[in-house]
């Protein structure tokens, strides 16, 4: 892990299109600037060795990863009772770029970890889009996961620096209007 100059800490509800964001903002920068770090990966990754299952297939957006949400939440919600920073560490460990773009900020201690830690160089991005949005790109809502507190933590009290309202639902337009909106925050974020 390398000390980094600038991290991005990108937060949103489920497909409000926070990796969609981060994708395109790295490509904006230079992915030889940045590394794309994922809170959730050492989660999935430790929790799919404890239950013998597909590590590759709890990163995607499939049915697969669906079918073991709840439990993976309550597991990992069990884990950072007994270590709060235990997963940014994790997460943060294959860190070898200067700017760090953290795409799934979900609870107050990971934004915690990094203002501890990082606070001059951290920057705290809200994705927001509405329900009808989200709808519209495959949401569902289900109860006990998109009212826990894994989606629900950070809708209040947190004071992000940039808000992202994210509603364009025709793919190549929504690409546009989030590259236009990096284009504008680029100056600002670096």
């Amino acid at each position: 892990m390398i000390e980094p100059k600038k991290i991005i800490i990108v937060s949103g509800k489920r497909k409000s299109g926070k990796d969609c964001f981060s994708d395109l903002l790295s490509s904006k920068i230079g992915f030889e600037h940045c590394d794309i770090i994922r809170l959730s990966s050492p989660l999935k990754e430790q929790y799919a060795k404890i239950h013998n299952l597909d590590f590759t297939r709890l990163l995607d957006s499939s049915s697969y990863k669906e079918k073991y949400r709840d439990d993976m939440i309550k597991w990992g919600e069990s884990e950072r009772n007994k270590d709060s920073e235990v997963f940014c560490r994790l997460a943060t460990q294959i860190a070898s770029k200067p700017i760090w773009i953290v795409t799934d900020a979900r609870r107050p201690s990971d934004i915690e970890y990094f203002q501890k830690y990082y606070r001059e160089k951290t920057i705290l991005l809200r994705i927001s889009c509405s329900d009808t949005t989200r709808i519209n790109r495959g949401w569902k809502f289900v109860s006990g996961i998109d009212d826990a507190p894994s989606e629900c933590a950070l809708d209040n009290g947190i004071e992000w620096d940039f808000v992202v309202h994210n509603d364009d639902n025709n793919n190549d337009t929504n690409v546009h209007a989030i590259s236009n909106k990096i284009q504008k925050l680029l100056h600002v974020l670096l």
